[in-house]
C-alpha cells in the first residue's frame, strides 16, 4: 500500500511511502483488539478503593448486652456490621485490575488496529519536522492545515522531540507518542493517525 507524504502545510509532496502489508494490511482480528484494549483500560484503574471493615472501625470491643435473657438477638460489640456506624461486610479492598495478555496477541491487536486505520484511509504520512520553540499555536496551526483541529489525532514520532511534545500537551484531543510506545487503544481511539515518515520503519520493525 502506497501513501503520499504530506508536508507540515498540509500539502502532498512528490514522495510516496510503501506500507508493509504484514503490518498495515492484515485481516483484522476483533477479539485480539478487544483483549488488548480491555487490558490497557484495566491497567489504568488505580484500584485504591477501600471501605472500613469491622477491624478498621473505631469503637469499643465491650459486649453491648448479655448473651441471653433480653428477648432480642444476641450481639457482640458496637462494630457489628448490623449497627449504624459498624464495619462494612466484604467491602472493596485495594487491588490491581491488570491482567496478562500474551505478546503475540498484543502484536496481532496492534497490527489489526493499524490495518483498520489504513483500510479506512485514516493514516496521514508526514515529512519529518520540528518546532524551534515549544508553542501550542504552532501545533494548532499544523492541525488546522489538515482541518483536524476538532478531531482526535495521534502523532507518531520515531524519536523523542521535546518541542513537539510540549506544543501539543495543552490540546485536549491530541496525543504525541513514540513508535515504540504506540498501543492499540491510542490507535483505535483516534480519528486520524499522523505518522512521521521516519517512524514507519520503527513501527514495522516493532510489529
Amino acid at each position: 500500500m502506497k501513501l503520499a507524504v504530506h508536508n507540515i502545510d498540509g500539502k502532498e509532496t512528490d514522495k510516496k511511502v510503501d506500507l508493509s502489508k504484514n503490518v498495515f494490511g492484515i485481516e483484522p482480528n476483533d477479539h485480539a483488539l478487544y483483549l488488548d484494549v480491555k487490558q490497557y483500560l484495566a491497567a489504568q484503574r488505580s484500584g485504591t478503593h477501600k471501605a472500613k471493615e469491622r477491624a478498621d472501625v473505631k469503637g469499643s470491643r465491650r459486649k453491648i448486652r448479655k448473651q441471653k435473657g433480653s428477648g432480642a438477638a444476641r450481639v457482640g460489640d458496637i462494630k457489628n456490621p448490623l449497627f449504624r456506624g459498624g464495619g462494612r461486610v466484604f467491602g472493596p479492598r485495594p487491588r490491581s485490575y491488570d491482567f496478562k495478555v500474551n505478546k503475540k496477541v498484543k502484536r496481532l491487536a496492534r497490527k489489526s488496529a493499524l490495518s483498520y486505520m489504513a483500510k479506512d484511509k485514516n493514516i496521514i504520512v508526514l515529512e519529518d519536522f520540528h518546532f524551534n520553540t515549544p508553542k501550542t499555536k504552532s501545533y494548532s496551526d499544523f492541525l488546522s492545515n489538515f482541518d483536524l483541529l476538532d478531531n482526535k489525532t495521534v502523532l507518531v514520532l520515531a524519536e523523542s522531540n521535546k518541542n513537539i511534545f510540549l506544543s501539543s500537551r495543552n490540546l485536549k484531543k491530541v496525543k504525541v507518542v513514540l513508535a515504540s510506545e504506540l498501543n492499540t487503544y491510542d490507535v483505535m481511539n483516534a480519528n486520524k493517525l499522523m505518522v512521521m515518515e521516519s517512524s514507519i520503519k520503527e513501527i514495522e520493525k516493532n510489529f
